[in-house]
């Protein structure tokens, strides 16, 4: 086992939601082999022809990293580890903080042609392109941004990729509704947090409206039980550097600190890659 890959113990946590099949009866290679040959080349940023031999073929593990964010599969398995960790009471619900981090983009990541994707035929909705390819312009060139929710552990519950010179507080909500952790004993997925913090990029009367709402629908159904909005918390929002630790260890990361990917659903793919490895590390 080579520096970087899975352990046992993390792969028996993730082994049970890998696709089974590729499709028209086809079987997929080796996932454990391909998904530490995925995991390698984030970690350090080579560029794909340059993977090991150990992983087997380069093509093979960018096709199916490719394939997988395409078509929402690796979103899939980071929701199906997030309801295993809280199904074990592993996720902290009390305060999750928003915030942003921007990543330089390689000159490699730009000029990717404007046509229709190719991708695999799905039940699931395939990730179109964005015109933008979630690039701007900004003060050091072109840049994406990664907007995210982190909880308490220092693991995303969300995140969105936007360019880099759109702002902070238009993506509140978007990244909020993209926090979706399902139950093992079935029933509506967990959407809502005991509290939540940000900076004051956030403060916009629209974003101080959103939580609100949510909160007084939540009274309605609860009762007295769904208890009370409350207002500014000194103490609470020290801990908003929580969600500035978990961009730091989603930066060390090399192909997410930089980004190499020419797609937007390529990159928010590699993010979320990242993103896994958190989930699943100890």
């Amino acid at each position: 086992m080579g520096r970087g890959d899975l352990t046992n113990d993390e792969w028996a946590r993730l082994a049970p939601h890998l696709p089974k099949s590729a499709g028209r009866g086809g079987r997929w290679s080796d996932h454990r082999t391909v998904i530490n040959g995925i995991l390698f080349r984030i970690r350090t940023g080579v560029p794909w022809r340059d993977l090991p031999n150990r992983f087997g073929s380069w093509k093979t593990a960018y096709e199916r990293h490719r394939r997988w964010s395409a078509d929402g599969t690796w979103d899939r398995i980071v929701q199906a580890v997030q309801a295993d960790a809280d199904a074990r009471g592993q996720i902290d619900w009390s305060t999750v903080s928003v915030d942003s981090t921007s990543c330089r983009a390689h000159q490699h990541a730009a000029g990717a042609p404007r046509r229709t994707p190719r991708v695999p035929k799905r039940r699931s909705t395939p990730r179109q392109h964005r015109p933008d390819e979630g690039l701007g312009r900004s003060r050091g060139g072109l840049t994406s941004k990664i907007h995210l929710a982190g909880e308490g552990g220092l693991r995303p519950l969300s995140l969105l990729i936007t360019p880099g010179q759109w702002g902070d507080s238009p993506q509140l909500v978007p990244v909020l509704e993209r926090i979706r952790v399902k139950r093992h004993g079935g029933g509506h997925p967990r959407t809502r947090p005991d509290h939540l913090g940000g900076d004051k990029a956030y403060s916009s009367r629209r974003n101080r409206r959103y939580p609100r709402r949510r909160q007084r629908a939540n009274r309605r159904r609860r009762g007295s039980r769904g208890g009370r909005p409350t207002g500014f918390d000194k103490e609470r929002y020290k801990r908003r550097n929580e969600v500035e630790r978990t961009i730091n260890r989603l930066k060390h990361f090399r192909a997410v600190a930089t980004r190499y990917d020419k797609r937007a659903y390529v990159f928010h793919g590699t993010v979320t890659v990242a993103s896994l490895r958190l989930w699943l590390s100890p």
